[in-house]
């Protein structure tokens, strides 16, 4: 399954809440959809969940269109809110046999159905609690459990984190990854840049209802260091010829950390060694494959300058939003 949002458009009287925006991703993939608040990510996930319509532009899933065939879109999108509606008078396992009849499960086959599913959401002590009475955590895991019922193969996620404590937000992590390992494509939006780290393949980022970078992590990696002109780590291409190439490493040391970093210059592969702030860490740009930078930190310890660790400096998504997004709003 394919999935390609191409030049949405959607405005709120003057405000252009989504602007020109295209992106694509597929099965097997975790895409997180990241922005500011009133950025326009609600507004596009429900375009994309048939529950708004765009002024122009369209979203596609293997050709089927939104726009034109919303019906046969809604067959294979299982779409999560960031809110389950508080119903008093329901129980659980009721609110997801309305879901499975109103999808045309029936008889012994929607059973087995929601049984599978109550299992996989770990729901099976809850089914007969009243959906008012659940806790956050709980409330997203029967939306989860609805947005499944139909076995689609894409997930639209809304915010399925906000507000859950810490355990419940490693449970969700995990169903994800096993959603995604059967093949479904997830696109979930998210203000914990951390958790969607851990777990997504690539990223959309946007701001003002504009699209501002969108890929695997890799490439997002290569647009950012592309904008400012950092040096990319290994791998990466596009750096600024005013900028040292090669991978940033930092060192930390016990002592004599001004004579390593002397020590690291001397070497044909390092073009950049700075002390930081506190004198104990020297943040060096060396050129070369893994090996090649292995072979840098040798010299020091063959040199009896006491290297404590080090690590290479790799940009995360938290990072990446910093250095791609202005903080303006709509």
């Amino acid at each position: 399954m394919q999935i390609e949002i191409r030049n949405l458009v959607r405005t709120f009287g003057a405000t252009r809440a989504v602007d020109d925006i295209s992106f694509r991703f597929g099965s097997g993939n975790i895409f997180g959809f990241i922005g500011p608040n009133g950025a326009g990510k609600t507004t596009t996930i429900k375009i994309m969940a048939t529950l708004d319509q765009p002024e122009s532009g369209d979203v596609f899933y293997d050709g089927v269109s939104v726009v034109s065939d919303p019906d046969k879109v809604r067959r294979l999108i299982g779409y999560m809110p960031d809110s389950l509606p508080e119903y008093r008078d329901i129980e659980v396992w009721e609110y997801l046999d309305f879901f499975a009849r109103a999808f045309g499960l029936k008889g012994a086959g929607r059973k087995k159905v929601l049984a599978e599913i109550e299992e996989f959401t770990n729901l099976g002590d809850i089914r007969r609690k009243y959906l008012a009475a659940l806790s956050k955590g709980m409330k997203q895991r029967v939306s989860l459990a609805r947005a499944l019922v139909h076995n689609p193969p894409v997930l639209l996620m809304d915010e399925p984190a906000a507000g859950l404590d810490p355990r419940a937000r490693l449970e969700l992590r995990a169903l994800l990854k096993i959603l995604a390992q059967q093949g479904k494509a997830i696109l979930l939006s998210s203000h914990i840049l951390s958790e969607l780290q851990d777990i997504c393949d690539g990223a959309v980022i946007i701001e003002k209802g504009r699209l501002l970078s969108a890929g695997t992590l890799d490439e997002l990696l290569h647009d950012a260091q592309t904008r400012t002109g950092a040096a990319p780590c290994e791998g990466t291409s596009g750096a600024s010829p005013a900028q040292p190439s090669g991978t940033t490493v930092i060192l930390e040391l016990l002592e004599d950390t001004e004579k390593a970093r002397l020590k690291l210059l001397e070497h044909p592969a390092v073009s950049q060694a700075r002390l930081d702030e506190n004198g104990r860490r020297i943040e060096a740009v060396i050129a070369g494959s893994d090996r090649d930078i292995s072979r840098v930190v040798g010299t020091l310890f063959a040199a009896d300058l006491p290297v404590i660790g080090f690590r290479k400096q790799e940009l995360g998504l938290e990072e990446l939003f910093m250095k791609i997004t202005t903080g303006g709003v709509q």
